[in-house]
């Protein structure tokens, strides 16, 4: 009897789990653990499941007599026999690191967009086009091409908790190929970026003397065209040949360009640059060899000293004499600008680099959050103080260069001719060289620039790291500090060519070849992945999973349509017109084009490569994937975009 009522009531547990199955298949969602509670997650298989937060559900069976007892009370049965219930178990299969403070991940976030483009790109190329009247295109571009890909990153790391590789599983995995893509992006920065910063230490390091040595003519290294003034000397005129000592000392003693034919001839490696980017290396790896809870610290000091920098610059530049030419030069609107197309390619370019989407930082930083940060808020806030940094660098540099137009009796164009790197190692070097208490303003304003490269190494490798260990993660979970430490050695061996006396010549190629078109062909085809594929609804049911609210319609058209043509537009405009190098007085050759397409193509080959490999290992028949790769076909991408954009209007 006994044993017949034991069968009886396994028989009633295994119909009731069979149809409790039934109903759960049924559901358009299921229900996932996360942070405590269960929250609305993807439809997953009824057995072991992996969701993307990191968390594992698995359903057991156990047995209890007192559970049977009062069961079978309740429903008439006898009591005392075995009885098999379905119970929810969660567990944590590999517990993520999370961010100690919000402050550390904002912190970061706004250390990596604010970097050293903020301060020599954004303002000459403000007033190279338009001045005032640029200002209007960089805010279009930013409102509906940046921040639109700058909120669907940070949503998407902190909703499926993974790094730049292992997310696509979760979304779409034949374009995994974009993530290896982005890691070699990553190296090909931390190549020469960090260079930069060697060469703003070797500065700070020569800045501890009471005389600045880029002040005089009469060293070592100087040329009879070299010509010294001092504040209040009038009596110093200046001619297309003549060359400042600022110029010199970063030329010919700290870079050695002199030494080196050209890109074909680099020369030996500088021991002293060497050494400084040794030194700069070594802060980085022991700031982010334990992951963001060190680096979430270190940002408080990186991330904040650039502004408190800028601030005293920017009251001492503007008690300067002739500093207010710098400003009329910097924000004179000139409308006639707006209808020439560079210039909206410039303010594109401007703010998708300054923003920095595609390079698997904000996917990183945003997975470490809690899964209901507010990362909208985030997205805002972070862009808003990026742009405004931006804003007020142009003052700082600006009111510099009013103040150097003055003392060289010049107008503020001939004196704000040269970009990049030289705008500060030379321009800005030489202004300070001649202001009172130039010593103290040298130390504050080349550690300026350290902390700003600092933040954005930090960053970059994070995403590196973050993707390898969530792709790997048996392998390297439990060795992060010494995968972390082959990572820097391999930065620096990389950045061995840049330290050359040529060494210019090639940070001045990796920036203008080998990481623009490719990041930007890469995030087009993450935006498409994500809003075509993955899908532009299935995505805004996740962002409500951790927001508790939709986003509106024009995210939705931002990332369906307006993102890709914004993208889209950049890299036709840059395929249509290749740059025109130039490094000082050295033209780079027609065969340096070649090459640097082809370090821009070494990274982005591999999506393609990777689609190739996944339908080479993909379960189906002939016929299907035939089909896929015909819906992938260029011929068909047009068509199948109206099919999406009709579907996502229906639904």
């Amino acid at each position: 009897m006994t044993s017949s009522l034991t069968k009886d009531k396994g028989d009633h547990n295994e119909g009731l789990m069979e149809r409790s199955e039934e109903a759960r298949e049924q559901e358009d969602d299921k229900a996932v653990l996360v942070d405590g509670v269960y929250q609305r997650g993807p439809k997953m298989s009824n057995s072991d499941q992996q969701v993307s937060n990191g968390f594992t559900t698995t359903t057991t069976t156990t047995t209890s007599a007192a559970q049977s007892t009062r069961e079978g009370q309740g429903s008439g049965a006898g009591s005392g026999g075995p009885a098999t219930l379905v119970v929810q178990q969660t567990s944590l299969e590999r517990p993520r690191e999370t961010w100690s403070k919000k402050m550390d991940f904002l912190l970061s976030v706004i250390g990596y967009a604010v970097d050293l483009g903020n301060v020599w790109r954004f303002p000459y190329i403000c007033y190279q086009n338009g001045g005032g009247a640029f200002l209007l295109p960089y805010l279009l571009m930013a409102v509906f091409g940046g921040v639109p890909l700058f909120y669907m990153e940070l949503a998407l790391g902190q909703f499926h908790r993974s790094g730049c590789i292992s997310i696509w599983k979760h979304i779409c995995p034949i374009f995994k190929g974009i993530g290896f893509a982005i890691c070699i992006i990553a190296l090909y920065i931390a190549f020469y970026y960090n260079t930069i910063m060697a060469w703003a230490l070797y500065y700070l390091l020569s800045s501890f003397r009471p005389v600045l040595p880029w002040t005089t003519c009469t060293n070592s290294w100087n040329t009879g065209n070299c010509k010294s003034y001092i504040w209040n000397d009038r009596n110093v005129t200046w001619s297309n040949s003549t060359t400042s000592p600022a110029q010199e000392f970063y030329t010919r003693h700290v870079l050695q360009v002199h030494r080196s034919d050209g890109l074909h001839h680099l020369g030996s490696v500088s021991w002293q640059l060497a050494l400084c980017l040794l030194f700069i290396f070594t802060i980085v790896y022991f700031s982010i060899w334990k992951g963001v809870k060190t680096s979430g610290k270190v940002v408080w000091v990186t991330a904040t000293f650039p502004y408190l920098v800028l601030l005293v610059l920017l009251i001492r530049g503007a008690t300067l004499p002739g500093a207010w030419r710098g400003v009329v030069f910097y924000l004179k609107p000139d409308w006639q600008k707006l209808l020439s197309t560079p210039v909206w390619i410039d303010a594109a370019a401007q703010i998708f680099f300054s923003l920095g989407p595609g390079f698997g930082v904000l996917l990183a930083f945003a997975s470490y959050n809690p899964f209901h940060n507010n990362c909208y808020k985030d997205a805002l806030v972070t862009s808003s103080v990026n742009c405004l940094t931006s804003f007020l660098s142009g003052f700082v540099i600006f009111t510099v260069l009013g103040y150097m137009a003055e003392m060289r009796q010049q107008d503020v164009d001939a004196v704000a001719k040269d970009a990049g790197p030289s705008l500060l190692f030379i321009i800005y070097a030489e202004a300070i060289a001649n202001m009172p208490a130039a010593t103290f303003f040298a130390i504050i304003f080349f550690l300026m620039i350290i902390m700003l490269g600092l933040d954005s190494t930090f960053a970059g490798l994070e995403g590196v790291i973050t993707a390898m260990l969530d792709e790997f993660p048996h392998l390297l979970a439990k060795r992060r500090e010494w995968f972390v430490f082959g990572l820097v050695c391999v930065c620096y061996l990389g950045a061995l060519s840049t330290l050359t006396y040529g060494g210019a010549y090639v940070v001045k190629l990796f920036e203008e070849y080998a990481t623009g078109p490719a990041v930007i062909t890469v995030v087009l085809l993450e935006v498409i992945a994500v809003s075509w594929f993955y899908g532009t609804n299935r995505f805004c049911n996740d962002v409500y999973t951790m927001l508790g609210f939709y986003p509106g319609w024009f995210w939705r058209i931002c990332w369906v349509a307006i993102c890709p043509c914004f993208l889209l537009f950049i890299i036709i405009s840059f395929l249509a017109s290749p740059p025109d190098v130039k490094l000082f007085h050295y033209h780079y050759p027609p065969w340096t084009t070649v090459l640097g397409y082809c370090i821009g193509v070494s990274s982005f080959i591999c999506v393609p490569a990777y689609m190739v490999y996944y339908l080479l290992n993909a379960k189906g028949t002939f016929k299907q994937v035939h089909l896929f790769i015909s819906f992938i076909n260029p011929v068909w991408i047009l068509p199948k975009m109206f099919e999406f954009m009709c579907r996502i209007s229906v639904i």
